[in-house]
């Protein structure tokens, strides 16, 4: 599972870094909230460790920007711990508040109990929405039970991608990112691929579609799956 570290203590920083590397997790790391924002868009992580007092825009702001259009979840790890700032951390979008100094067996419950709360069943060799199973280490794809679709790597990356956020718009600019890399996919690949995947599915997308296309934007998971 991919974490976005934002923390402008470099010694800290490099802490959590590690501790989350151990438990099995990606990181990646910002110091400043416009890196934050920079690197979330580009990354697109599972999650989202955020310091208050970064340098501007602040953690806050962040977190509201974020808000906006997505479910990422975020939990705050700051020294500001009265009331007023906590209230305010929740109230722009944050799932968790933690104040500095915290132990990391703490943080790692804390985290692994927002996860819980989240939507999306994230594992590290599958996720699960609803009536959909996509085995990331098998690479296929299994729709209501239905025999397994075999998928391509950068098909698996593709409904990894939109899983994550389901009844969300996820813009073709951060699909090609995630399944080809910063720079190497283009809109015409994505479509190509769309095209095949839903070849692949058959009926199954003909019938109830997973896949919406938001034209001039990107791509949806359908939220007709969400339950089982």
């Amino acid at each position: 599972m991919k974490t976005l570290i934002v923390e402008d203590d470099k010694t800290l920083a490099d802490i959590l870094a590690f501790t989350f590397v151990r438990e099995g997790f990606e990181v990646v790391q910002a110091f400043t909230g416009s890196d934050a924002l920079s690197i979330w868009e580009k990354e697109n992580p599972d999650l989202m460790l955020l310091d208050v007092n970064i340098p501007l825009p602040d953690g806050f702001s962040v977190c509201e920007t974020i808000r906006k259009n997505w479910d990422t979840p975020i939990i705050f790890l700051t020294v500001r711990d009265n009331e007023e700032d906590i209230i305010h951390g929740l109230d722009v979008g944050a799932d968790d508040y933690i104040s500095k100094p915290f132990s990391p067996r703490q943080l790692i419950a804390r985290v692994e109990a927002v996860m819980r709360r989240s939507s999306i069943n994230i594992e590290e060799d599958h996720y699960q929405v609803g009536a959909v199973f996509l085995d990331l280490e098998q690479k296929s794809l299994t729709i209501s039970g239905q025999d397994p679709i075999s998928l391509s790597e950068s098909e698996c990356r593709f409904i990894r991608c939109i899983m994550r956020y389901p009844g969300q718009v996820v813009t073709s600019e951060i699909l090609t990112n995630c399944i080809w890399g910063t720079g190497n996919g283009n809109k015409e690949m994505l479509r190509q691929l769309v095209h095949r995947l839903r070849k692949k599915m058959g009926g199954v997308e003909e019938t109830k579609p997973m896949i919406e296309t938001i034209s001039g934007i990107g791509y949806c998971f359908t939220n007709k799956f969400m339950s089982i």
